[in-house]
């Protein structure tokens, strides 16, 4: 019989070995491809075996400690086990395959994959029609449809079949992947999967149910920290300084309209993104992809727009078209981070031609040339006059109030504004409360808590403005799901704060960070239409979910290297040990919504794949990691278990190597891993 410790050695020591073959495994298929490390890491028999010996480990442990006795704990390590059971279950029973249907032809069968044997279905399939959707007055794809009949013998039962909408019957569901060139056939993904999936629906059930009852029971430490005396004490105070650099161009002699005239047509309306707005509101999102600001060298957004569109010839020798990628940049001969239109051209011949047309094997570039080809399709719209669409006859015009609303909204940078008097509040209140400050002063904390007030004022007249301008609620994409979470922050902020007084800084810090992150997808916005598949209200919410999970994780890795500064300048004297134990206590507390969260946002994300392409995971790169830093931040969850972890120095110097995983997660997975999440 194996003793405690020796058991706990042997499950640790496993544990860290599949994080290891996880983290290995990204880099294998980086190099080999995604077939070769699905054939020979993620679906090999001894990685199935790894995963299935943590389980039964895991479930010893379960009994070893009667964690039944804990019954929300108990439930979220079952529902653990429960997904695990459920994906193994799809291992073992699942079929997938494929279905090429001609138009007024019938099948009763599919091809398997990988090996093309024939699979029996139950029913027959007919093709009616085949179509593709585009979006109002463009080329790009908003939907691809298939219409089909379905019947046991003879089809008569009428479907459809596209994006985001799936055919289930008698267990088997058909996805939308692809067509013929000549649109009168269709290609679908066929998968059978009638246990695993409702075994694994259920885990994920468990665990939302069992995470909620963990932060509510009263006798877990989730409520036992919220409730911790060390929270309401201060400590020591530590300055901060932030300088921004300020930068201005001069205007130069651009042939372009003139200020007066840029005026008058900036209410001019136009049809942009499926619905009349504004000419500003275009042109200000074209000047933020073509060249990441507003203005540029003075010229406002309007007066670049239309000199684009009638003086080509002048503007083509403006560095304005902005290139992050340095390896691109040196590929094209662009000295900085501008080039000018010209430079992308030897005479006639395209040198993005030369880029693509060999397909790079590094995904970073790949998305970077992809990116610069998005823009100068841009800009040739602009000079063929192809992306200003003036408002139809038949279109109703925006009323006086809208169209000076949707000005008024343009002129005003709430994200960006509010991101940076956040995070600067944020991390000047933190330091105050550490310092004990706010509680000798209270007048400073009356201060700090009307200036809160007034940034939730400020919001959420930014946020009423676009719900009047949209005429909906704000929660249609990612950006919108941010700036509505911002809103529910410093909401609970305002509310909760005086009961607990460490939530000003939080609250301020977590609505900067979104805030940040919104600001900075605004800075590159969707002029061309999202890919059929994205145009899902799942995957603003996985997005979001993550991004506020990221967060807080950010948050403990401050308060961690803020303590571990207190712990080596102290380790002689050992003084200012209650603020260190402040901080501990602090990071434990929010590493429980930070977990979690970060959890919800893995399977939001697992539902989304589910229902669009039928696999719920596919082991892509940012799948893999963003599973490495659920993992890995769980460990700090089991400091009973963990000696090392009740000593405040190891669990911070712990946390704040485990932001590392974020850091992979976030931006490493992007730029050294690729995959279909390389955009993410």
């Amino acid at each position: 019989m194996l003793t405690n410790k020796t058991f706990k050695r042997i499950f640790l020591l496993l544990a860290a070995l599949l994080v290891a073959v996880l983290a290995v495994g990204t880099f294998v298929e980086q190099r080999q491809g995604g077939s070769f490390a699905r054939e020979h890491v993620y679906y090999s028999w001894w990685f199935v075996g790894l995963w299935a010996l943590l389980a039964v480990l895991s479930a010893v442990v379960l009994v070893r400690k009667q964690l039944w006795r804990r019954l929300p704990v108990f439930m979220l390590h079952v529902s653990l086990l429960l997904i695990l059971a459920g994906a193994f279950t799809s291992f073992m029973t699942s079929r997938e395959g494929v279905l090429h249907l001609r138009k007024g032809t019938t099948a009763d069968y599919f091809y398997l994959n990988p090996d093309y044997r024939v699979e029996r279905l139950p029913f027959t399939l007919r093709l009616d029609s085949f179509r593709v959707d585009y979006f109002p007055g463009t080329q790009a794809p908003a939907d691809f449809i298939s219409m089909v009949s379905v019947g046991e013998t003879n089809p008569t039962e009428k479907s459809v079949i596209s994006m985001n909408n799936i055919l289930s019957r008698n267990g088997y569901r058909f996805y939308q992947t692809s067509f013929d060139a000549d649109h009168d056939g269709t290609i679908l993904t066929v998968k059978y999967d009638p246990w695993g999936i409702a075994v694994t629906y259920g885990g994920y059930l468990m665990l939302a149910l069992s995470m909620i009852w963990v932060l509510l029971a009263r006798g877990e430490e989730f409520r036992r920290l919220l409730h911790h005396p060390l929270l309401r004490k201060g400590s020591l105070f530590v300055g901060l300084l932030a300088v921004l650099p300020l930068q201005v161009h001069a205007r130069e002699a651009i042939p372009t309209i003139s200020a007066a005239k840029a005026e008058k047509i900036r209410s001019m309306q136009v049809v942009y993104n499926d619905r009349v707005v504004p000419l500003n509101t275009l042109a200000l999102d074209f000047m933020r992809k073509i060249y990441g600001k507003d203005t540029y060298r003075g010229l406002t957004a309007e007066q670049v727009l239309v000199g684009w569109s009638m003086r080509p010839d002048a503007w083509k020798d403006q560095p304005m078209v902005k290139i992050k990628n340095a390896q691109l940049r040196q590929a094209l001969g662009v000295e900085g981070k501008y080039a000018t239109f010209a430079q992308l051209f030897n005479g006639k011949e395209y040198k993005l031609s030369n880029l693509t047309a060999g397909g790079p094997d590094d995904q970073g570039m790949m998305k970077a040339v992809q990116e610069l080809d998005e823009k100068v399709g841009l800009i040739i719209m602009a000079t063929q006059g192809q992306l200003v669409t003036p408002r139809p006859k038949e279109a109703p015009a925006l009323s006086e109030n809208r169209v000076a609303a949707e000005l008024l909204y343009n002129s005003i940078p709430f994200s960006k504004v509010l991101f940076m008097v956040c995070l600067t509040l944020g991390f000047l209140s933190f330091f105050l409360m550490t310092a004990g400050i706010l509680r000798r002063r209270p007048a400073v904390f009356t201060g700090l808590r009307l200036l809160l007030v007034a940034a939730l004022l400020f919001h959420a007249f930014g946020y009423a403005l676009r719900w009047y301008i949209s005429g909906r609620v704000p929660m249609g994409n990612g950006f919108e799901t941010m700036i509505f979470m911002t809103l529910v922050i410093l909401l609970l902020t305002a509310l909760f704060h005086s009961r607990l007084p460490l939530l000003l800084p939080f609250g301020f810090l977590l609505s900067g960070f979104t805030l940040l992150v919104s600001w900075l997808a605004q800075q590159s916005p969707q002029i061309t239409p999202l890919m059929p598949v994205l145009n899902s209200p799942l995957l603003s919410s996985h997005v979001s979910v993550i991004m506020v999970a990221y967060a807080l994780l950010a948050f403990i890795l401050l308060n961690g290297l803020f303590a571990l500064v207190l712990i080596v300048r102290n380790r002689k004297t050992h003084a200012h040990q209650e603020q260190i134990a402040q901080l501990t206590v602090l990071s434990r507390l929010m590493l429980y919504p930070a977990v979690f969260l970060l959890a919800v946002g893995i399977f939001l994300g697992a539902l989304w794949a589910n229902i669009s392409w039928g696999r719920y995971w596919g082991w892509d790169p940012k799948e893999v990691w963003a599973l490495i830093t659920l993992l890995v931040y769980s460990v700090a969850f089991h400091s009973q278990s963990i000696a090392l972890l009740r000593r405040p120095a190891w669990f911070h110097a712990y946390l704040v190597a485990a932001f590392l995983m974020v850091l992979m997660t976030y931006f490493g997975v992007n730029y050294f891993l690729g995959g279909m999440h390389s955009y993410a």
